[in-house]
């Protein structure tokens, strides 16, 4: 099928490339996302209605910085330039770019200008929107061709258009969900500016369909081992290999000593609402010996991974052709755990992503790799997974082993349990559980004077985490009651041996990832 209207999005190495092409997905125009250098003929040859140039960690004033060729300007096409990709722009046509003393990361609030320029129509008349930020440059002045219509309290140039060109630029993300009325943003840009034409062609129904058949042709008559870990990913990725292939999938559940007090018994629950059989295989001690005197978060991560592997690899030679590992990697791990572009960083690495060893014996399958956790849970919710595990919050496949900063042993793995099983009964007592998207404790190797019952004690500090999210590439801290905290903090301290200080995290994503390790 030729697609007779498309977007370009070239790439600089944006952890939100791929977002900004599932927005422009959802509203039904099919994008291209390609490589920051890719030829003007190239591009002729595509015959795009639009292009966006992405952000990425990069400044224009570095030596070897990427960019485009300048002839893209000059071509009649429609571009947005998005963070790096707006410093960029101003940049071609003559603008100063420095490094900022006001840096912006996260939750930033922009007064628009010009109410009337196209990017902005459908947009209320509030004072301010919040616009999600995540910059350490920012453009000092710009040239005379370009005119600015945003700015918050601490970026003047926000955003501009070009007065004789398609061409416009916003320093903050339009594409996360955080940003209020950022889809209107994409909107007007690839409708009313690219004047594209929407066609619906991206149904999830169709993409199920599509992804079944791919498991099919891939695996064909050979066998698939599946690690099964408590959580809507892999749960998600088990039907549909399930669909596929029926029988010939094996599922395990390992447990690796670092769950939370409730996660075997789910286990068991869901290992009862399916048609697949789980082996449920007990290697705590096999982990946790790995883990002695480990305090780096990528070392743990690592060893994690690499056992998981061993004992997969260890259990598919006892069933005859097994030649494929299959794993519920989604989106927001491959991107945080690796260079998704070649000009992008790597974040941390995740046990499905950064922890394989390179001599592995088995082909990954991972069919979910390409989507991001609000699709994961639309197709689960078509496939027919039950709500009580549609609406689990999720839980990191390394455990609570990145929950507790520094090194692991019984005795914290025996507080963080605890902790985090009041914390869960509480959110259930205030109905809060289904109204944030993740909430946990992390136990820092910090320890601190106390009061009780009189006497003097030393014990650990613990962080109370709570984030609200649609995709999990951005998140800000719930907004939670001082009542609420309160409970919370008084149970634990109270009724955990080995805490006597809470404390609320109140960062965002960006600047801090969700989990702290």
């Amino acid at each position: 099928m030729k697609i007779k209207e498309s977007i370009i999005i070239l790439d600089f190495g944006s952890q939100y490339s791929h977002i900004i092409s599932r927005r422009i997905r959802d509203i039904g125009i099919y994008t291209i996302l390609c490589e920051h250098n890719i030829s003007v003929s190239n591009i002729i040859y595509k015959q795009p209605k639009g292009i966006i140039l992405s952000g990425g960690p990069f400044s224009v004033y570095n030596k070897n910085y990427p960019s485009i060729y300048k002839n893209i300007l000059e071509l009649n096409i429609p571009i947005l330039g998005i963070c790096y990709g707006m410093q960029l722009i101003s940049y071609l046509f003559g603008g100063i770019i420095k490094s900022s003393k006001n840096k912006e990361y996260g939750k930033s609030y922009l007064s628009i200008i010009d109410r009337k320029n196209p990017l902005f129509l459908g947009i209320p008349k509030n004072k301010s929107i919040v616009v999600w930020m995540s910059h350490s440059d920012e453009i000092k002045k710009i040239p005379k061709e370009l005119k600015i219509i945003g700015k918050t309290k601490s970026c003047p140039i926000a955003a501009f258009y070009h007065k004789e060109k398609n061409i416009y630029a916003v320093q903050f993300h339009p594409e996360v969900s955080h940003t209020e009325f950022g889809i209107i943003m994409i909107k007007n840009f690839v409708i009313k500016i690219c004047k594209c034409k929407t066609n619906n062609y991206n149904l999830l129904n169709n993409i199920i369909k599509k992804s079944i058949h791919n498991i099919i042709k891939v695996v064909s008559k050979k066998k698939v081992i599946l690690g099964i870990s408590g959580g809507l990913d892999s749960f998600v990725t088990a039907l549909l290999i399930y669909k596929a292939i029926k029988n010939s999938l094996y599922c395990i559940f390992i447990n690796h000593g670092l769950l939370l007090e409730e996660e075997e018994k789910f286990i068991k629950k869901i290992c009862k609402s399916v048609e697949f059989p789980i082996r449920i295989i007990n290697a705590k001690d096999k982990f946790l010996s790995k883990l002695v005197g480990v305090t780096n978060p990528e070392q743990k991560r690592k060893i994690i991974g690499e056992e998981f592997i061993k004992i997969f690899q260890k259990e598919s030679k006892n069933i005859n052709d097994v030649k494929f590992l299959a794993q519920g990697t989604i989106y927001s791990d491959v991107i945080e755990s690796s260079k998704s572009s070649k000009l992008s960083d790597s974040i941390k690495s995740h046990h499905n992503v950064g922890g394989l060893p390179k001599n592995m014996n088995l082909k990954l399958l991972e069919p979910l790799k390409k989507f991001f956790k609000d699709e994961v849970k639309e197709i689960g919710r078509i496939l027919g997974v039950p709500n009580y595990l549609l609406n689990k919050h999720p839980f990191p496949g390394p455990g609570i082993g990145i929950r507790i900063i520094g090194e692991i042993n019984e005795k914290k793995i025996s507080i963080l349990r605890k902790a985090e099983n009041i914390l869960f009964q509480e959110l259930n007592n205030y109905k809060l559980y289904k109204i944030v998207d993740q909430a946990f404790i992390i136990l820092l190797p910090i320890k601190s004077v106390g009061i009780m019952g009189d006497k003097r004690s030393y014990e650990y500090t613990a962080i109370l985490r709570s984030i609200n999210t649609k995709d999990f590439m951005t998140a800000t801290f719930s907004y939670l009651s001082y009542e609420f905290l309160e409970q919370v903090s008084n149970r634990i301290i109270n009724e955990v041996n080995g805490i006597n200080r809470m404390l609320y995290d109140i960062s965002s994503k960006p600047p801090s990832t969700i989990e702290w390790e």
